[in-house]
């Protein structure tokens, strides 16, 4: 039996990776879940799924769970903060790394630097330590793949040794798709007026909030395209993003001989989650079939940057290197908060970003001391820079 632990097992990715898991439990254990303080909805996986250990961030939230759980006759063992999240990812086979946010980079790294199979859906990892990051995978031997359904997609077109540099493998370009989000259509104009649950309201996938307006604004597809970079030893300029509203293809790989290979599927992450914990074998996953006749077309073009300047900042950011992608996503993330918190438009979200990246020094990080000084900076920044553009 292959012990998993689901880093983030209340948010999208930690749901449908349960339920996934449910499907083959004559392969796989559940060994922990985690969350952040999510009491009632981790006590309830906690009871249908019956992991070993439970983990929540919060540890008032902890002790709430413990009496809880042994009210309801559970056993499962309650730990907290984030050395009990760094325990449980350390001491399992496969890790799910579904956190989100920059607080999913210790416990994710700590799964790594034991050598466990590590999923990675946490795409801040690499986009603030990328290089400290895949040192630790090499060092540790860990197996590392990636569960986004665009890097999924590039996963499967890419040869098994992609590592060795995309010229060697005959690879010209990568293809990054994404939908557009909600906001693909509407005017430039009336996007300042905005609101969390327009941005929120994704026309194709089930997302978490925060996740769903980086969707919004395009800075998934820039953090995306920072985490391929990493992933498959590709220079920013050899990735193209590509507007696909279908979400059918979830991305291409091309071939200098003209080849062009895609990955279709269903707009599900229970495909890539599935895909990723029965690899280098495939296992069924639940998702209903691709019916091409049905979906009759698939459409693609090119992004707007006017309408979406958190791209350009993310490609510049990989341009850059150094800590300027930790940076931006620590920007980033006190940006989306408050726009969700209605503090702060959603037009001043990129505008904040730019402030942040000209105003916070770049450096070259040497050690995961670095990338949370300078991670911590830019959170500083933008933190002001909100009370400055706030209404």
């Amino acid at each position: 039996m292959e012990r998993v632990t689901v880093l983030g097992s209340t948010g999208s990715i930690g749901v449908s990776t349960l339920d996934v898991l449910s499907r083959h439990r004559d392969t796989f254990e559940l060994y922990a879940i985690t969350a952040n303080c999510s009491v009632e909805a981790i006590l309830q996986q906690a009871l249908t799924h019956q992991p070993r250990y439970v983990v929540l961030r919060d540890e008032s939230s902890a002790e709430q769970l413990v009496t809880q759980l042994r009210q309801a006759g559970s056993e499962c063992e309650v730990l907290a903060g984030e050395a009990g999240l760094c325990k449980v990812a350390a001491e399992a086979d496969t890790v799910m790394a579904a956190i989100v946010g920059a607080a999913g980079l210790l416990p994710t790294l700590s799964a790594v630097e034991a050598g466990a199979k590590v999923l990675l859906a946490n795409k801040e990892s690499l986009v603030m330590a990328g290089q400290l990051f895949m040192d630790a995978v090499e060092r540790s031997g860990s197996t590392l793949l990636p569960i986004d359904s665009e890097h999924n997609a590039i996963f499967q077109c890419m040869p098994g040794v992609h590592r060795q540099g995309l010229d060697a493998q005959g690879v010209r370009r990568i293809l990054l798709t994404g939908s557009g989000g909600p906001f693909r259509q509407r005017s430039v104009e009336s996007l300042a007026s905005v609101t969390p649950d327009e941005a929120c309201a994704h026309p194709n996938w089930s997302m978490g909030r925060k996740i769903s307006v980086d969707s919004a604004t395009m800075m998934n597809k820039g953090l995306e395209l920072i985490e391929a970079c990493w992933l498959f030893h590709c220079p920013p300029e050899r990735i193209d993003v590509v507007v696909h509203p279908q979400s059918v293809i979830h991305s291409m790989v091309e071939y200098v001989d003209g080849s062009v290979l895609a990955q279709m599927g269903q707009p599900d992450m229970r495909t890539p989650i599935a895909h990723a914990l029965a690899w280098p074998k495939r296992m069924e996953s639940g998702v209903a079939s691709l019916d091409l006749i049905v979906q009759a077309r698939l459409d693609f073009e090119a992004p707007d940057e006017q309408r979406f300047p958190c791209l350009r900042l993310a490609r510049e950011a990989a341009e850059l290197g150094g800590s300027a992608s930790a940076s931006l996503n620590a920007a980033n993330e006190i940006a989306v908060e408050a726009f969700l918190a209605e503090q702060l438009p959603f037009t001043a979200i990129p505008t904040l970003l730019e402030r942040v990246m000209a105003d916070v020094e770049n450096v070259e990080p040497l050690t995961l001391g670095d990338v949370q000084a300078a991670d911590l900076q830019a959170r500083e920044r933008a933190r002001s820079l909100v009370r400055e553009f706030g209404f």
